[in-house]
Order: structure tokens, then C-alpha cells, then sequence
């Protein structure tokens, strides 16, 4: 069997919602469930790997890997929200933040824009180092794994009746707390960081009418 891109990051969506269901079960599971999550963002990372490797890099590709973030993102973001562990603002921020760069990324698909090149969306090299390069998707990765298995082991080591280290001081609880609020909000400022140059950029899709690249004729030089 053959792992295309694509179905690496569908695998990698699918050990996302096995980690996710499996938090607040036990300490133990909880411990398993970081675990899968680290396993979930190196799948990340390896899809692209793969695609850049295989030369299997396409615009509907590249949709697909945004599409497993996006799930990956919102559900760890919402199942720690709903057990009081970060704000309920943050998956908010994720949701408003992805369905607006979304949303003005498929516009300008619609209007012959993706990628980069003569045709993209975006523009400049510092838009595309922060938006596309490595190191800009790996720092950002890498800042969502630090963040998840620190809220999965904060889960697992001090909360509940089961909590692997047992009570905890005052002053305990209150620094593990607030290493995790840092983290969740330095997470989604740099998420919104990211998404800025598209929201910049793409805005002008939604307020202008963009026509897409008129055809070749036969007399421009199409092949009959």
C-alpha cells in the first residue's frame, strides 16, 4: 500500500480524534492520548515531506493538509475548552480565524489565484516565509504539540481524583495554569500572525471582482 500525502493527513486527522476521545478517561490514557498526539503532528510534518519528495505537491493537496489542521486545531481547542481547561475565546479565535483565510483562500482559487508564482494568492518573500516556509510551518507545528501534550499532561498528572502526582499546592496549580494559558494564547497569536498576510491580501477577492485568466484562443497559440 502505497501512502500518498493525502491520505497521510487523513490518518493523521483520524490518530487526532482517537486522542481527543481518549483524554479524560484515566491518567493513563490520558498519557497515551499525548503520545498520539505527538505521533498526529509528525504525520504532519511527513506529509509534506512525502509531497515534496514524490513531487506529489498539488493546489487541491495543499487544501486537504489545510483542511486536517483546521480538524486537528478546533478539536484539541474545543475538547479543552469544554473541560475548563483554556478559554472558550480560543477556539473561537481558531474558528473565526480559519473560516475567514479559508473562505478568501477559495475565492481567489475561484479566481485563478493559488500557490506561488505569477498566479498566486500572495506575494513577497516575507509573506511567503511567514505564511509557506519550513520553518515558519514548523515552528507553528511544534508550538501546537508543545501546547496540546502540555494540557493532555497537565490533565493526566494534576486534575481529577485520579491525578497521577495526587493534590497539588496552591502555588503548584497556579504555575502550571498559567504555563498553559501562555501557551494556548502564544499558539493562537501565532496563528493569527500567520493568517494576517492572507486576510491582506485575499480581502481583495471578496470586495472586488477578480476574473480569472481569459482562455487561449487558436490564434494565441492553442494547439488545435
Amino acid at each position: 500500500m502505497i501512502f500518498t500525502p493525502n491520505k497521510i493527513t487523513f490518518l493523521r486527522v483520524a490518530v487526532g480524534f482517537l486522542a481527543v476521545s481518549l483524554f479524560g478517561r484515566s491518567p493513563w490514557l490520558n498519557l497515551f492520548a499525548v503520545a498520539l498526539t505527538v505521533a498526529a503532528i509528525a504525520l504532519d510534518a511527513l506529509d509534506g515531506h512525502i509531497a515534496r519528495k514524490r513531487k506529489l505537491a498539488t493546489p487541491e493537496g495543499a487544501q486537504i493538509d489545510i483542511l486536517g489542521d483546521r480538524l486537528i486545531e478546533n478539536m484539541y481547542f474545543t475538547y479543552f475548552a469544554v473541560v475548563g481547561m483554556v478559554s472558550l475565546w480560543l477556539p473561537m479565535v481558531f474558528f473565526a480565524r480559519g473560516a475567514t483565510t479559508d473562505f478568501l483562500r477559495g475565492l481567489a482559487m475561484k479566481a485563478g489565484r493559488s500557490g506561488w508564482g505569477a498566479n498566486a494568492m500572495l506575494h513577497g518573500k516575507f509573506t511567503q516565509a511567514l505564511v509557506a516556509s519550513r520553518w515558519s510551518r514548523g515552528a507553528y507545528a511544534t508550538l501546537k504539540c508543545i501546547c496540546f501534550c502540555y494540557l493532555g499532561l497537565e490533565l493526566a498528572l494534576t486534575r481529577g481524583p485520579v491525578a497521577l502526582l495526587g493534590p497539588v499546592t496552591v502555588d503548584v496549580r497556579s504555575a502550571i495554569r498559567t504555563g498553559a494559558h501562555s501557551l494556548a494564547w502564544a499558539t493562537a497569536a501565532f496563528c493569527l500572525v500567520r493568517g494576517l498576510p492572507v486576510f491582506l491580501q485575499g480581502w481583495k477577492y471578496f470586495t472586488e471582482k477578480v476574473s480569472s485568466p481569459a482562455p487561449k484562443t487558436r490564434a494565441q497559440g492553442n494547439p488545435a
